[in-house]
């Protein structure tokens, strides 16, 4: 399951890395891919994503979801 979400505040490649660990770390979670000039991020998951669970690992990386 592919899952897109968008993330502001991220400007750097430490940016990419935080918020990739971070969402990396969401049970289920096999692979994050970060746009960092769109602020997109795309989640391949084996199962649906809770919306919460992917902002409270943003919000840990030190950025925000925005919503959709």
């Amino acid at each position: 399951m592919v899952s897109t979400y968008q993330v502001k505040g991220m400007t750097c490649g430490h940016c990419v890395n935080a918020v990739s660990t971070e969402v990396g770390a969401i049970e289920g979670v096999t692979a994050v891919q970060v746009d960092l000039a769109s602020g997109r991020v795309t989640v391949t998951s084996d199962s649906p994503l809770d919306t919460d669970s992917v902002r409270a690992a943003v919000d840990e990386a030190g950025y925000d979801l925005v919503e959709a």
